[in-house]
């Protein structure tokens, strides 16, 4: 009878392969290109994994500020149609 469910350990090992695989993929292509085309995907590649977390982490501030806002901004509404209706 054939198991269904596949060890860790064949996890693992179909994991490394396939980083393997990519390794030589990578390399291939890096050794491939020409300097200037080296250096422009270098500067690419800094440029998105430093701006890219910064854009990320300022939307993430203003979303929360707009809905720390808008909450603060509905209480004081419905506490002040309140107020009127007691009036």
């Amino acid at each position: 009878m054939k198991t269904i469910n596949r060890t860790v350990g064949g996890v693992f090992r179909e994991v490394g392969q396939a980083a393997q695989q990519i390794g030589r993929a990578f390399t291939r292509a890096l050794s491939r290109m020409s300097w200037p085309a080296l250096l422009a995907s270098c500067i690419m590649m800094a440029l998105l994994l430093t701006i890219l977390p910064l854009a990320l982490t300022l939307f993430a501030v203003f979303l929360l500020l707009k809905i720390a806002i808008a909450l603060i901004a509905g209480h004081n509404a419905s506490k002040h149609i309140h107020d009127n209706q007691e009036h």
